[in-house]
């Protein structure tokens, strides 16, 4: 399995072969001492021999998406549908909008997005010096360090723009006199990687988690979309329907628990196993009272979003929403998404966030409760509850439910609007188990924007896309600033009160649709230059 792989295998390589260069270091003659292959590293002179090399290496670039559920997690936490529950982090100065060119998250993005793309650069200028007999093999793992570069190449051109485009090994001199390439160039890039690489990969792989045609063309679809260029959107949308190897998930509700990994749905993510390669995701998104820390949780824009079964929005006169009963006749995926009063929790105990609740998860209580009542129930599994920072959950990165989005979107934008449109957004919604009524043909190219992007929204919620789409659409200006509000309850007086986030106000400028240069990598290579504005 490749869950073991990512790590396991490199490791274990590079033991066996560090070994060997010891033994071979003690019978190296004195006159010899200059030529000998060094110790402290893998060198060139004894690698890219075999094909199991080969393999080392690619499985060494998969290691560059391995991330900490911290960083999963913070996308959703920096925008309108989520609050960072951590004041003096670097997410929370971004959810705040005050933070510039020294925050740490803006400068480890960017070194971690490198160090995979200098570990991919590697692999592909070398890996041809493997003496094989599987050509197939070699071509294969090359479209698969390919999908992943272009990856991280896609997430460096969105969050700065212009971007050094480097697509080889370089030195540490020539990495300081690099100048920006243009986005548009970046964009043109990605798209010809993931084409290339979609001719190449298989169907399926039996690997788990390795990258395949699906993987491929799916990113295509969303990076596309990302850059706007919609007709090459939906094509690779279209493609990744086509290939008949996809499908919905039945149950929403059950779509990110242990048994169902690796299920139909599930076109890229990162793989672990617990007490191996694992990850975190309980202990940031649960309740103090099963030992979670509410990291990063919901807001009331985010609750609010989820319509009533009937179809219609909560602020519908017509839509039959209780205040008093707020949760009641909701899209399903509302309590499949999110914790709130009533559900019942890991331990079998019922979530009270109330602030005069009296409970361990009480608004207020503690600052490790979430401090709107609200927590995240995708991928809280009650078979973490004992050790809630070490899940070997995988996180989903890429479902077919967004690349159905992602085809309605992207014709909705083109005006090409046809019941392909409506078909795709109707599967999202007819799932088994969320069953929400049809949206009904002849909609306008506005209504149906506004449909999609709810969509987009309320199915892919605390999954990462939220913070993307806000900027792509440039709506961030509009939903970001203001206080951040919570769950609505009823006080001991008998009267609907509404959990604010006190001493908290998000502000918005339009400098922050980009991410500045970090400082640390304008004081190496003044040649970047810096965003406008920062």
């Amino acid at each position: 399995m490749l869950r073991l792989n990512y790590k396991c295998e490199i490791m274990n390589s590079l033991k066996k072969i560090t070994g060997i260069l010891v033994m071979g270091f003690v019978v190296t003659s004195c006159d010899d001492i200059l030529d000998t292959i060094p110790t402290d590293r893998v060198s060139t002179e004894i690698f890219w021999r075999t094909d199991q090399d080969a393999q080392f290496a690619a499985n060494a670039v998969y290691t560059h998406i391995i991330q900490s559920a911290s960083h999963y997690a913070s996308w959703d936490g920096m925008t309108d549908i989520g609050y960072t529950n951590l004041p003096q982090s670097p997410e929370s100065f971004i959810l705040k909008g005050e933070f510039d060119q020294l925050n740490s998250r803006v400068a480890s993005d960017w070194r971690s997005l490198y160090a995979g793309i200098r570990s991919a650069n590697a692999f592909l200028n070398n890996v041809d010096r493997v003496n094989t007999n599987n050509a197939a093999l070699i071509e294969r793992l090359k479209a698969e360090v390919k999908v992943l570069r272009a990856y991280f190449y896609a997430q460096l051109a969105f969050l700065y723009g212009d971007v050094p485009l480097v697509t080889t090994e370089i030195s540490l001199e020539e990495s300081k006199t690099l100048t920006r390439n243009p986005v548009s160039q970046v964009w043109d890039f990605v798209s010809n990687e993931l084409t290339e690489a979609a001719a190449v990969l298989p169907t399926t792989q039996a690997d788990k988690g390795r990258v395949t045609k699906g993987t491929a063309l799916g990113l295509k679809a969303r990076y596309m979309l990302y850059a706007g260029r919609y007709q090459e959107a939906a094509d690779a949308a279209d493609a990744v329907m086509d290939l008949g190897v996809h499908d919905l998930f039945p149950s929403y509700e059950n779509l990110f628990k242990y048994a169902n990994e690796n299920n139909e749905e599930v076109l890229f993510d990162i793989q672990y196993v617990q007490g191996t390669v694992s990850n975190d995701i309980f202990g940031v998104f649960a309740q103090r009272s099963v030992n979670g820390r509410s990291l990063f949780v919901p807001t009331k824009n985010l609750v609010d979003a989820y319509e009533m079964t009937n179809g219609l929005p909560i602020d519908d006169p017509g839509s039959g929403y209780d205040p008093a009963n707020p949760y009641v006749d909701r899209d399903p995926r509302l309590r499949y998404s999110v914790y709130v009063e009533g559900d019942i929790l890991p331990n079998g105990n019922t979530f009270d966030p109330k602030p005069n609740s009296g409970t361990g998860d009480a608004v207020g209580s503690t600052f490790l409760v979430s401090p709107t009542g609200f927590n995240v129930k995708k991928y809280i599994n009650v078979e973490d509850l004992a050790t809630p920072n070490n899940s070997g959950i995988n996180l989903i990165l890429l479902r077919y439910a967004e690349v159905l989005l992602t085809y309605a979107e992207a014709k909705i934008e083109l005006n090409q609007i046809d019941n392909t449109v409506y078909d795709a957004i109707n599967e999202v919604r007819s799932r088994l188990d969320v069953n929400m009524p049809a949206i009904a043909d002849g909609k306008s190219q506005e209504e149906l924007r506004e449909i999609v992007r709810r969509e987009r929204l309320v199915e892919l919620a605390f999954e990462g896309q939220r913070f993307y789409d806000i900027r792509r659409w440039r709506i961030a200006g509009d939903v970001m600033p203001g206080k951040v509000y919570g769950m609505t309850y009823t006080d001991t007086e008998g009267e609907l009160q509404t959990v604010e986030v006190t001493a908290w106000t998000n502000v918005w400028s339009d400098r922050n649709y980009l991410w500045p240069i970090p400082q640390g990598e304008l004081d190496l290579n003044a040649s970047l230059g810096q965003n406008p504005n920062w």
